[in-house]
């Protein structure tokens, strides 16, 4: 990423949710050694993810909440002054999904949502990513 367009992200405020998931992880490193200041939503710290045992957690700012909570989204958008945003977070696992369809739902379709909102909303957002993952094919 830094090696394609290094000034883009230097002092660039990013704000990456689901941070603490495989890509969420290396995709705030990399943006780190970019020079990015990335601001990550973190919902539960989770000891052995590759963000706290790498210490990349300790080189980001992190605001604890979920992409559910829009006032928090807000708030953290608009605090942060936050330009690009990479929204990563989602309830990935099937089984899962089909145990607990509501909290999947409320993650999925309303946090989406709610990011999408606190985007438009703050009107300083220049990009915003969604990605997901082969899951969402069953």
């Amino acid at each position: 990423m830094s090696s394609l367009l290094p000034s883009f992200w230097t002092d660039r405020n990013v704000f990456v949710t689901g941070c603490t998931g495989l890509l969420g992880s290396w995709l705030s490193e990399a943006l780190v050694n970019a020079g990015a200041n990335v601001v990550g939503l973190v919902r539960d710290t989770v000891p052995g993810s590759r963000l706290n045992q790498t210490g990349i957690v300790d080189r980001l700012t992190v605001v604890y909440g979920e992409v559910e909570d829009y006032l928090l989204l807000e708030r953290a958008l608009n605090e942060y002054e936050i330009q690009t945003v990479f929204h990563l977070a989602a309830q990935t696992i099937v089984g899962i999904a089909n145990q607990s369809p509501l909290s999947t739902f409320e993650t999925n379709i309303r946090g989406g949502w709610h990011v999408l909102e606190g985007c438009r909303r703050t009107g300083r957002v220049q990009e915003l990513i969604v990605a997901s993952s082969d899951k969402a094919y069953g």
